[in-house]
């Protein structure tokens, strides 16, 4: 996928980097799709899993 120069440098996205991709659907149809940093989204699953992660391993 090719972004354009002027999209990359707002979002500090530089050549080579690896991007996530997430989309959601309504009533059964895509209706948005959202790039993001695949090392951020790996960081937004540890942070939302962890508690979660914490409860299973503590019992």
């Amino acid at each position: 996928m090719v972004l354009p120069k002027e999209i990359r440098d707002k979002a500090d996205i530089r050549a080579g980097e690896k991007l996530a991709v997430v989309s959601w659907e309504k009533d059964g149809k895509l209706c948005c799709i959202s790039l993001i940093k695949a090392e951020e989204f790996g960081e937004m699953v540890k942070e939302l899993l962890g508690p979660v992660m914490k409860e299973i391993v503590g019992k």
